[in-house]
């Protein structure tokens, strides 16, 4: 009996451990109590709902379909306090882990904090230093210079083509001192200074990516200053230069006009050649990128293992997903 007694205990004791409550993984059931599988339970909080969120939102509810994952998500609606209450939600709620698409690269520090031991991996903005990142923090995103430098590129030969030395571009940019701005902006720059021209700037105006504060600034400028091309930080600003142009009597197929994201509207800009070039930021692979990164975090696993996307060479807790440049020649391929 004895024998039996201490068999049972040692099953007993090996069944316990085996279902014991490992934080990242789950039992899910239904609502009429039937298992439905073991899944992680994530949490994603954006900053606001736009064409490019909502499509960073579809791709990474793939994934998450794809993995198994109970995947919920909340909209911060531009307001840095509430996406922080989000995150500590997610926290005190059990969450295994929060994807969090940041309003400013400033308040990822205090996002960490809030997170605590929950592993945070945040989409499309990045810390101001990458180093930052470490621990339970993570980044999946594009390199903004990368977009820049492909604008840049594309002008210079642009006015190689029409022998012109000299790039004099009225600039549409997203909100001041954020990193992608900053970035996209200064790389565009360096891509025509190495592509051997000189640049003079016209103008520079902050339209806070909107469409409409586009059309406002640059409409005073467009007969009235001595520039040759418009440079744009988002497309929803360079689809508001169109129509600008349109509405001041000039063919804006007759001025390269610049953007970034390949979006719906600009993607039918370049076919009718309002708009010269974009650059393609893939939405639906960062969400799907960070999805899987997050997983990746709670099986200690590296953070792009079963993606077709890129470590960072130097920060482990970095993931690229490549920007790609949009012309005529190839808008095709991204209907």
């Amino acid at each position: 009996m004895k024998k039996k007694t201490m068999a049972m205990v040692m099953l007993l004791s090996i069944s316990m451990l085996f279902s014991g409550c490992d934080r990242n993984v789950k039992e899910k059931e239904d609502s009429s109590g039937k298992e439905t599988g073991s899944n992680y339970s994530i949490m994603f909080v954006l900053n606001n709902r736009d064409e490019f969120t909502n499509t960073l939102a579809e791709g990474m509810e793939k994934r998450a379909d794809e993995l198994g994952v109970d995947l919920t998500m909340q909209d911060a609606a531009n307001d840095t306090g509430k996406l922080i209450q989000f995150v500590e939600t997610a926290k005190n709620s059990g969450e295994d882990a929060v994807i969090v698409f940041p309003i400013d690269s400033e308040t990822i520090p205090t996002i960490i904090d809030s997170a605590g031991d929950m592993p945070v991996i945040f989409v499309n903005r990045a810390p101001d230093d990458l180093g930052y990142l470490t621990g339970n923090s993570a980044y999946v995103g594009s390199k903004e210079e990368e977009a820049g430098y492909f604008q840049g590129e594309y002008l210079a030969q642009y006015f190689k083509e029409r022998d012109i030395e000299v790039a004099k571009p009225i600039m549409l940019l997203g909100p001041l001192g954020a990193e992608n701005t900053t970035k996209r902006t200064e790389s565009v720059k360096q891509g025509l200074i190495d592509k051997g021209l000189t640049v003079e700037v016209v103008a520079e105006l902050a339209c806070q990516w909107d469409r409409e504060t586009a059309i406002t600034k640059i409409s005073p400028l467009l007969n009235t200053s001595d520039y040759n091309c418009i440079i744009s930080n988002g497309d929803t600003m360079a689809c508001g230069a169109v129509e600008a142009c349109v509405s001041a009597g000039i063919d804006p197929g007759t001025i390269p006009i610049v953007g970034i994201n390949a979006d719906n509207d600009a993607r039918a800009f370049v076919k009718e050649g309002s708009i010269k070039m974009t650059v393609f930021q893939d939405a639906s692979g960062q969400g799907s990128g960070a999805l899987s990164a997050a997983v990746n975090m709670l099986e200690g696993k590296e953070l792009y293992a079963g993606t077709d996307y890129l470590a960072d060479t130097e920060y482990s807790k970095v993931m690229w997903v490549p920007f790609e440049p949009v012309t005529i020649d190839n808008v095709a391929d991204y209907e």
